[in-house]
């Protein structure tokens, strides 16, 4: 209570206007200790550093090999899980990829065909007429055909026996935690901070636990795809529930039901557009994840993009990612059509009809597949899509990048290298140079006038544990490439969602080209720059611009159609010209929106950077990199920590600034 009295006391004096004194008093004292400074609070003494490596790599050999519950160990443990997960992969996996075997692996004999790749684009095809009407039905089939029709669809059949397990797993998971972390106010404090490490931990650091744990195959894969979708599964659950109005489980109670009949018979029903939005994401982040999945035996779609960035054959890439973009439409669309049918559908009494006429989609999909296998055994054409009629673009892709480096090398030469001796290395000198102590007691600073004492320790806090650890050079390098793409990303993004807002039949384009950069897969991203660029930080910055672009522009867009029309109009009663209309009004109520999104800019260049480090970087991405390559838990899962901790501490401080800024301007 004494720390946050004074905290507070505090707070309410420099409110009055004295942050500018306080910030200034901080500047002077960082600018002192940085020219004139030396030792421990320049440079964090080695011998003071917690040996966070080692402890966690001890930890992951005591849980590997003395763990146990008595008769059985921690690893039979999560063999078992291994097990039981494996169950449910290998028969989607037959039923669509690798047919029935005689035995696992390649070796086997096939027994019996998977389904035909014209049964499956029917059936989805009769699932979306059936949801949503024609419209979604020839989105599906153009989609799932143009998988088939590149030359995908046996890869995407892989991946897309992996999706099925991982993101009901996912969903399940993430709804129970979310409905426990609702009704115990305790169980959602414990795990919030888990889920911000979920989220912002990179996947590769931890692979190596994972592969340890549950081994190398698609169960591994499957695994560590729901450790990194379910979080916001888990939040949007409880968010749902509480946005539930208190009458609809105020009416639950009149009528006599048991908590537990009030949970899931009113109010998940209730929650449940919520809750869709929740799965829905659990859909794009399992297939975002495909192509490091790949990694530890998931295959695919993930395998087929990350061996044409070995061979930088970038056509084949670019197909294998706009494969992984359309079955994501597809899964997105239905999956959102689906439930929004389920919801609306009237409830009937006993139906005394024939089954045919009770469900005639599924009767006519059944008898699709099964009249389809049997012409299989006909007609070779009716199980896989002919490779006389697969079509390419790998060799347009080629002449065109080849092109490229042979008219216009001397010119992208000259603009890399001017950038880099005139912005970038500079930079990086100067982040490199800053003393620890001072910027740990700015960011501490930061968070103290953004959010109080609790902010203050919590930013203060995980910075100083960046340095404590032994990352604090690697971190400023990570920093230098974010900070510097997020600012281009900005740059770019901004104006193109101020104008996709002020002109409103583009904002169709747009959203579907930023729905595109958004789920095309981010290792597509690095073979086009590595080709025209080579390897280093100016190639990992402009591949992180790209992937990182979507959010600026989206939230833009959003915050500036969001502003209340009424306000619009009173500006323009008041004679504003547009320009005035938007510097002045639309753009200030929008500003907290815009931040928002560049909070998620931030975000996404953080989890691209890991990918980066195979292109040259030398910052916490490659520790975490070369962590996974070395299977060493310890430094992996330390650098991946320091990473999370840069993310949590730009999220804080950027939600607590628009949560002041809406608060100032009174908005909701």
């Amino acid at each position: 209570m004494a720390l946050a009295d004074t905290t507070q006391i505090a707070r309410r004096r420099l409110s009055g206007g004295g942050w500018w004194v306080a910030w200034l008093i901080a500047g002077a004292a960082f600018v002192a200790l940085w020219w004139f400074g030396s030792g421990w609070p320049v440079d964090y003494p080695k011998a003071a550093q917690v040996p966070a490596m080692r402890v966690v790599g001890d930890a992951m050999k005591w849980l590997v090999n003395e763990a146990s519950f008595g008769i059985f160990s921690f690893v039979d443990l999560t063999r078992f899980i291994a097990a039981l997960i494996e169950v449910p992969y290998w028969i989607s996996s037959s039923l669509l990829a690798t047919g029935l075997m005689t035995t696992a692996g390649s070796a086997g004999v096939q027994i019996f065909p998977p389904v035909s790749w014209i049964a499956l684009i029917g059936v989805l095809g009769l699932a979306g007429y059936w949801a949503a009407g024609w419209r979604l039905a020839a989105l599906v089939v153009a989609l799932m055909a143009f998988i088939a029709l590149f030359g995908q669809w046996t890869a995407a059949m892989v991946t897309l026996a992996s999706i099925v397990i991982a993101v009901p797993l996912g969903v399940i998971l993430g709804l129970l935690l979310g409905v426990l972390s609702y009704r115990a106010p305790l169980v959602e404090r414990v795990i919030t901070p888990l889920l911000d490490l979920m989220q912002t931990v990179p996947v590769f650091a931890y692979l190596v636990p994972v592969l340890f744990l549950f081994g190398f195959g698609p169960t591994a894969a499957i695994v560590a795809t729901i450790i990194y979708a379910m979080p916001p599964m888990t939040r949007l659950t409880v968010h749902a529930l509480r946005s539930v109005p208190a009458e609809i489980d105020e009416l639950g109670r009149m009528v006599g039901a048991t908590p537990r009949q009030r949970m899931w018979r009113v109010m998940i029903p209730a929650a449940m557009p919520g809750l869709m939005i929740g799965a829905n994401q659990v859909i794009m982040l399992s297939l975002n994840i495909v192509i490091i999945a790949s990694m530890i035996g998931a295959g695919g779609l993930g395998f087929e993009v990350l061996g044409a960035l070995r061979r930088l054959d970038f056509g084949v890439g670019l197909e294998a990612g706009f494969a992984i973009v359309a079955l994501a439409i597809v899964l997105d669309r239905l999956s959102q059509a689906v439930a929004t049918k389920l919801q609306f559908q009237p409830h009937r009494g006993e139906d005394r009809r024939s089954l045919i006429a009770r469900h005639p989609y599924l009767v006519a999909s059944i008898v699709l597949a099964l009249g389809c296998g049997l012409l299989s055994l006909v007609e070779a054409g009716f199980q896989t899509f002919p490779a006389a009629g697969q079509l390419s673009t790998g060799s347009f892709w080629a002449e065109l990048i080849a092109w490229i480096n042979v008219n216009f090398f001397t010119q992208l030469e000259a603009f890399k290298d001017f950038l880099l001796l005139n912005l970038l290395i500079p930079l990086k000198r100067l982040l490199l140079s800053l003393p620890w102590l001072g910027v740990v007691g700015l960011v501490a600073l930061a968070g103290l006038q953004l959010g109080g004492w609790r902010l203050m320790l919590l930013t203060g806090g995980l910075s100083f544990l960046i340095a404590a650890t032994g990352q604090w050079e690697k971190a400023m390098t990570t920093v230098y490439l974010c900070g510097i793409a997020v600012a281009v990303a900005a740059l770019i993004g901004i104006p193109i969602g101020i104008l996709a807002a002020e002109k409103r039949r583009l904002w169709p384009a747009v959203q579907a080209m930023i729905d595109t950069l958004q789920t095309l897969p981010s290792f597509v991203y690095l073979m086009p720059v590595v080709m025209l660029f080579r390897v280093g930080d100016f190639t990992a910055i402009l591949a992180v611009v790209l992937y990182a672009l979507a959010p600026a522009i989206r939230y833009t867009a959003h915050g500036l159609m969001q502003v209340d029309p009424t306000l619009i109009e009173a500006g323009r009663a008041a004679g504003t010209t547009r320009w005035q209309l938007l510097t002045k009004v639309k753009l200030k109520l929008a500003f907290p929106e815009i931040m928002l999104g560049l909070n998620q800019t931030i975000m996404l260049a953080l989890s691209m950077l890991v990918i980066t480090a195979l292109v040259g970087t030398r910052d916490l991405g490659q520790e975490v990199y070369i962590a996974l390559a070395k299977a060493d838990t310890g430094r992996g899962i330390v650098a991946g920590l320091a990473i999370a901790f840069i993310a949590i501490i730009a999220d804080r401080l950027i939600s607590a600034g628009a949560r002041r800024t809406k608060a100032r301007l009174g908005l909701k």
